[in-house]
């Protein structure tokens, strides 16, 4: 999947809190791939990278995949064609999420 061109419906856009943990904010837009159900039988999750406004939909390259070890989830990292991350850059910017929980970037 990675290098595969997906849409991401945001849910939680640049500059928004978390629903349920109020001090949770989201520095990047957050979202999911509709009608591709993850681990946790829900849309698969993505985190979009390389989007420095808060946007309602997204189309772009899946550069990684964060594995949890402590978690059913993964998380994809989703950003425009044309962007690259490294493995550090990629958490640094979703640190603010990942920090709870064990995990691994794949890419």
């Amino acid at each position: 999947m990675i290098g595969d061109i997906v849409t991401v419906t945001i849910d939680r856009p640049l500059g928004s809190y978390h629903p349920e943990h109020k001090d949770m904010f989201y520095p990047i837009n957050y979202g999911y791939i509709e009608g591709i159900i993850a681990p946790d039988r829900e849309e698969q999750d993505a985190y979009i990278l390389g989007v420095n406004e808060a946007v309602e939909k997204f189309t772009g390259k899946i550069i990684a995949i964060i594995h949890r070890f402590d978690d059913a989830e993964e998380k994809w990292v989703v950003c425009p064609e044309n962007s690259s991350f490294s493995k550090e850059e990629i958490m640094e910017q979703v640190k603010f999420q990942e920090q709870y929980f064990h995990s691994e970037i794949i890419m």
